[in-house]
């Protein structure tokens, strides 16, 4: 695998589980069985009971190879409140110290339905190494359709056209606050949550897989927290060996903070950690002694 290829997914691998939700997401490869899911789960509509306006969480990304964990950058999602609706915005970007290898500036944006959290805008600006991409994407969710408007920058569109979604459509940071409000008390470990984004111009079917409940889960910097396991499937292919799989860790309490994210990729694996936490909605409970 070339350079750029290569340390383009470092990073992509790195961020894109904490864009796509702390719940891990499975592509579904085609043929693959389908897994029953709970039937108390309405995609159309939830209430948002675990954030507020203010919320900013930042985590630390880490990338391993040889055994060795090196510290790659940084990702932070703040969520206001802005015209009746929540606004969720994401900034990522790599270390001084990382940016020899791979330099990389993101930014999402996405405007939800405060009564769906269902997105009406989605935004993404990206400078990866030498790679850019401005996406904008309308949805209309009475209609069933999305608009995209694309090119390498805000300046220079390329693509403008409208897509047919499914009803209640999801975009990756939208999918994040939304699972947040799970009724986790309520599934059992192996239910499975399917839902569907819409990116880069196409539906994903995705699958949520909730293993259940770790007591006393360590996670560096922050102590020992009471926590929601998930686990992905990721499909084999170009980044991912045959049986590789995605482990996540939240807050076992009203927040549900994604506190620890861990995946291989085709080369080493990386990580993603909790680093601070400011204006969470609830008490921050989870923290337990040794």
């Amino acid at each position: 695998m070339k350079k750029k290829k290569w340390s383009k997914w470092i990073w992509a691998a790195a961020s894109l589980p904490l864009l796509f939700g702390f719940v891990p997401l499975s592509f579904q490869a085609e043929g693959q069985t389908e897994t029953k899911a709970p039937s108390k789960i309405d995609a159309c509509t939830i209430d948002n009971n675990a954030f507020q306006h203010g919320e900013e969480l930042t985590y630390k990304v880490y990338y391993n190879l040889n055994f060795i964990w090196v510290p790659a950058g940084e990702v932070v999602f703040n969520v206001n409140e802005v015209n009746g609706q929540f606004h969720y915005s994401v900034k990522g970007w790599t270390y001084s110290s990382y940016e020899w290898f791979f330099k990389v500036r993101d930014n999402y944006d996405t405007y939800v339905d405060k009564n769906t959290l269902l997105p009406t805008l989605s935004i993404r600006d990206v400078r990866e190494g030498g790679y850019t991409l401005y996406d904008k994407v309308d949805f209309d969710q009475k209609r069933n359709t999305a608009f995209s408007t694309r090119g390498r920058s805000k300046e220079n569109i390329k693509e403008q056209k409208e897509f047919p979604i499914d009803p209640c459509m999801h975009d990756m940071l939208s999918l994040i606050y939304y699972t947040r409000n799970l009724k986790f008390d309520q599934m059992k470990s192996g239910d499975h949550v399917p839902v569907k984004i819409f990116l880069d111009k196409e539906i994903y079917p995705l699958q949520m897989t909730f293993n259940g409940h770790v007591a006393k889960k360590s996670i560096k910097g922050l102590g020992k927290y009471d926590t929601l396991e998930f686990s992905p499937e990721l499909i084999e292919g170009e980044y991912f060996k045959k049986g590789a799989t995605m482990r996540i860790w939240a807050t076992n309490d009203e927040n549900k903070v994604p506190l620890l994210i861990e995946s291989p990729v085709a080369v080493g694996s990386i990580k993603a950690v909790l680093k601070s936490y400011k204006r969470v909605r609830h008490e921050w409970s989870a923290e337990v002694d040794d």
